[in-house]
């Protein structure tokens, strides 16, 4: 039991509304919040990433999270997770990470899709991919199929380069191309794969 203090009146507030996912498509987005967590299991930890949706206008706002199995004890987890790392770094231009917090309200073009349902029903949002802002145009329809012709949604560019006037001394140029886990090579890692030494505290 916990008292408020005082007696809540439902009838003087506006309920919050459930949303469901936004479109499948490219977001520019930026990362406001990371924090590293503990798993379930208690066998590692996680980064969690929370990004926020810069345009288009009308999914400005919203969030959605990736998390990165850097500290697990399936290689294979922690491969795919410093792979997408490596995507993030590239997209934002910053390529040597010793804090997340170096990645924070740096804008990138966030590829999005949906899956599910899920057993409860629910349908989730999922990170596909990550590339630097300019890259490609924004929004619903350009994630699926571009217009000919089409152009990066107006912003884009100034948001950059107000990033870039903030950016730590080690940013280098932004590689192209979506930096997703699938189809590229990385060194293997042993069974006892720790988070790497500029994660640990």
């Amino acid at each position: 039991m916990a008292t408020l203090g005082n007696t809540f009146d439902a009838n003087n507030v506006e309920p919050s509304q459930p949303r469901d996912p936004v479109p499948p498509g490219d977001y520019l987005a930026q990362i406001a919040w990371s924090e590293f967590k503990t798993t379930k299991r208690g066998d590692g930890q996680y980064l969690e990433l929370e990004f926020e949706v810069l345009e288009p206008e009308e999914f400005a706002g919203r969030k959605f999270w990736d998390r990165l199995n850097l500290d697990n004890p399936n290689a294979k987890a922690v491969e795919i997770a410093e792979r997408t790392l490596s995507a993030i770094c590239r997209a934002a231009g910053v390529m040597q990470v010793e804090d997340s917090e170096q990645l924070h309200d740096i804008p990138m073009v966030v590829k999005l899709d949906i899956e599910g349902p899920d057993e409860q029903g629910r349908l989730n949002q999922r990170v596909k991919g990550y590339k630097a802002a300019g890259d490609a145009p924004v929004g619903a329809a350009a994630g699926n199929a571009p217009a000919q012709g089409a152009a990066p949604a107006q912003g884009i560019a100034s948001a950059q380069a107000n990033a870039n006037q903030a950016a730590p001394a080690q940013r280098t140029t932004a590689s192209s191309g979506y930096g997703q886990a699938k189809g590229r090579a990385a060194p293997a890692r042993g069974a006892g794969a720790s988070k790497p030494a500029w994660a640990r505290q």
